[in-house]
């Protein structure tokens, strides 16, 4: 089972409801986003998607932090899920670009544990400008 990562460390999924390919969306469940699709894609869809869960298949890739602020530029109010591999360097970028939370692997969860996700879950306080400010 993935492990949910949120400013209040590793939490169990509360998601209950199928997530599932775009092309199979209907009212109530999740979908599955590739990295490499146009955010566009969804105008007029927003409103009736629960959740969102955007793939990260590399912590290299930067696209679904993008994906990401475009939704939330958009208007998409729902929840927003990083999935993949994210590390938790890049956890306070994930939130500031308007990720909810972040999904990982067990594996990567016992790699890079709850201490080093928190250190970073003040993430309104680390940024460039706090530090100017500072």
């Amino acid at each position: 089972m993935n492990v949910i990562v949120t400013d209040a460390g590793f939490v169990p999924d509360d998601w209950i409801l199928p997530i599932v390919a775009l092309e199979d969306a209907r009212d109530g469940v999740g979908i599955d986003l590739p990295n490499s699709i146009d955010p566009a894609e969804l105008v007029g869809r927003l409103p009736d998607i629960a959740m969102i869960r955007v793939d990260f298949p590399s912590s290299s890739d930067g696209r679904g932090f993008s994906i990401a602020r475009q939704l939330r530029l958009m208007g998409y109010k729902g929840r927003l899920r990083a999935h993949g591999h994210v590390l938790a360097d890049q956890y306070a970028m994930a939130r500031r670009c308007g990720f909810d939370e972040v999904e990982i692997s067990p594996d990567l969860a016992a790699r890079q544990t709850e201490e080093q996700w928190q250190f970073r879950a003040n993430w309104r306080a680390h940024d460039y400008q706090a530090r100017l400010r500072g």
